[in-house]
């Protein structure tokens, strides 16, 4: 075996699956001592976790990765020492749970190693910030990420990372120097690992006095390699650049850091070319803030007046959809604080376009009105699924729960970065800003949770709890869908089936790749097709008939949900929410290679692969017909596919998400 990838689990769970895809994704030629295989080695932490269940779901559909737990509270350094004794490959790579391990590495790397069989290979590396910037790897900060070790040579020279912060300081430049004496130290110029650098940050994105580990790993260096002169041009190139980092020492501890590195000349002078610098930010800032819209500068100083104003207790604050009203995970919450928090005043947020769609009896204000800016600056709770209009200021105090509106399916938030045709006009800085405000952020299922904590990078607190709008689903009666059915005129006995397809980036308007009025003749007298188009196409799909019924202006789709016998859609999180019920699902994707490519998807619906595709599949129209003439939308096949997809992605939903919520989020009085 050519190579063992350890990689520690630990926290980055919204980036591990990536990383050990990217290295399962290798595709090693082979080599003269046989097939250049690998192994990929994750370790996590005691007790579990989402990482770990990452890790062990990766190890399910790989026999090439392994899982290990560290049997001790859980350290960096530990873990990888753990996954290098446990290796049984030539080489050791040594990534962290937020790399990459570019494609068609492990090729390049193999065809550099059967030139030679160095002690030690220096990668190609570059990190990649958050908006999908990338820019070269800083060699003056040693990293294992970048060093391919042969095991020998390790174990041989008893190599091991040290506990705590820095761990990897001392046996990279160790491997380095007793490389290059022996002359078996080597390069490979291509870019092989990419670094994910964070916005919540990780340890070396946090200032603070843990980061004077720095100067102690020197001196374990310094001891362990019994003087090496190379040490002291190693230690100045990274203390230096660790004193400069922002990231990792605060301005009050400059000046000690300075002082505990030793490094070369005065630390007032290291200031003034320091402020320097700093002035330079300071100005290229201004002149961004200068920039603003007039209309943003416009809209804040409408209500500032009002963010004097104290705090109101019993007030929150609910919007969905932007501004269409009341529905989604947002409305469920609002029913159940009704119920558990009386007390606290639910006000909803309208466009003046939908507010003939607000209930009776249920408070509202317009979006932009006065009204809206006194609820905004003064309400503690803030409860969404989308975004406020506006760009209101957050104030201390307010708690703001982002409830999101679906299972992402589609690519979402920083993931969309890689997609120019879907992002044009869309402005990620102010995405990563409304991140920012959030407190608490929902998660319908550990897919979700994964996928939020990369795209929507920030601080808050995730709440895996299912959603509040598929209670409704989980409780649901015989009774229930009679009633709905009959409120939908649909004769008692009829099959009911709900066509529900998403809108298309790339194609204006609402289009179905199908003939409904064919298929609802095909389908035969006692069959009803129930028509939902995506409401960014507004109130009515434009199709009607004898068995098509036009349902798009319904305002609940969850009650559509409840009168449906099976469900049609194609790329839509309605999958995720329809799958709580248990019925049929049938995936029908016509255009399934031009919507990947122009959107980018998380989950493969055309695999097979139970967990990943919700039932039958169709990818024409004829298709989609004997599916349903032929039963196969209802095949035992099918129910074992549907029961693997309900197990993924409905693990939370047993009717009380609200109530989970309800209690986390608001002052609920004690039972």
């Amino acid at each position: 075996m050519l190579l063992s990838v350890v990689v520690p689990a630990h926290r980055v769970q919204g980036y591990l699956r990536s990383a050990l895809e990217s290295v399962t994704g290798q595709r090693p030629p082979p080599s003269e001592d046989g097939p250049a295989d690998l192994e990929l080695i994750a370790v996590g932490a005691p007790g579990g976790g989402p990482d770990l269940a990452i890790a062990r779901e990766s190890a399910e559909r790989d026999p090439r990765v392994r899982v290990l737990v560290l049997d001790r509270p859980w350290d960096t350094g530990a873990a990888r020492n753990a996954g290098a004794e446990a290796a049984r490959g030539a080489y050791l790579l040594f990534l962290d749970g937020d790399d990459l391990l570019l494609p068609g590495a492990v090729a390049e790397i193999s065809a550099r190693l059967g030139e030679e069989r160095p002690d030690v290979l220096r990668l190609g590396h570059d990190r990649v910030d958050w908006w999908g910037t990338a820019r070269p790897g800083d060699d003056a900060l040693p990293a294992a990420r970048n060093q391919l070790f042969r095991r020998a040579f390790w174990e041989a020279h008893r190599l091991r990372f040290t506990e705590g912060p820095y761990d990897d300081v001392v046996p990279v430049h160790r491997a380095a120097f007793l490389a290059s004496d022996a002359g078996t130290l080597g390069s490979l110029d291509r870019i092989c690992v990419r670094h994910r650098l964070r916005r919540t940050g990780t340890f070396a994105t946090t200032p603070g006095r843990a980061h004077f580990a720095a100067v102690d790993a020197y001196e374990r260096l310094t001891a362990e390699t019994g003087g090496d002169p190379r040490v002291a041009a190693a230690r100045t190139a990274h203390l230096a650049a660790v004193l400069d980092d922002p990231g990792r020492i605060a301005p009050g501890d400059r000046a000690a850091f300075f002082r505990a590195a030793g490094l070369p000349g005065r630390y007032p002078g290291h200031r003034i070319r320091q402020a320097v610098h700093a002035g330079r930010g300071r100005a290229r800032a201004a002149a961004r803030a200068a920039r603003k819209s007039l209309r943003a500068r416009l809209m804040r100083a409408v209500y500032r007046a009002d963010l004097h104003r104290p705090l109101d207790p019993c007030l929150a604050v609910y919007g969905a959809y932007w501004n269409r009203g009341v529905a989604c995970n947002p409305a469920a919450v609002y029913a159940k604080a009704r119920e558990l928090v009386p007390h606290i005043r639910g006000v909803w947020v309208v466009s003046s376009r939908h507010r003939d769609r607000m209930p009776p009896g249920v408070p509202y204000v317009i979006e932009g009105s006065r009204a809206y800016w006194r609820v905004m600056a003064t309400a503690t709770y803030l409860v969404n699924n989308s975004s406020f209009p506006g760009g209101f200021t957050k104030r201390p105090g307010q708690i703001y729960l982002q409830t999101h509106h679906g299972t992402p399916l589609k690519t979402m938030g920083l993931d969309q970065l890689p997609y120019p045709a879907l992002t044009d006009g869309v402005s990620f800085e102010r995405v990563v800003a409304h991140t920012d405000q959030w407190d608490f952020s929902l998660s319908a299922n550990p897919h979700s949770t994964e996928v939020w904590d990369r795209v929507y990078p920030s601080s808050y607190e995730q709440l895996p709890y299912g959603y509040p709008r598929n209670d409704i689903l989980c409780d649901a009666t015989p009774e229930q869908s009679d009633r709905i059915r009959a409120e939908l005129g649909i004769a008692p006995g009829a099959t009911v089936l709900l066509y529900a397809p998403t809108h298309r980036d790339y194609r204006k308007g609402f289009l179905p790749r199908v003939d409904l009025e064919r298929l609802a003749r095909d389908l035969g007298p006692g069959c009803v097709l129930l028509v939902r188009a995506h409401y960014f196409y507004g109130r009515s799909a434009g199709t009607a008939g004898d068995r098509v019924r036009d349902v798009t202006g319904h305002p609940r789709v969850e009650e559509l949900f409840l009168a449906a016998d099976a469900l049609i859609t194609d790329y839509s999180s309605l999958m995720f929410d329809y799958a709580c019920l248990d019925r049929p699902i049938i995936t029908y994707v016509p255009d399934w290679d031009a919507y990947r490519a122009a959107r980018g998807v998380y989950v493969d619906l055309l695999s097979g692969r139970p967990g990943d595709t919700p039932g039958a599949v169709a990818t024409t129209e004829g298709e989609l017909r004997e599916v349903l003439s032929s039963g196969a939308w209802r095949s035992p096949e099918a129910d074992a596919l549907r029961a693997a997809f309900r197990s993924r992605f409905c693990p939370y939903d047993d009717g009380h998400a609200a109530e989970r919520v309800v209690r986390r989020v608001f002052p609920v009085p004690p039972d």
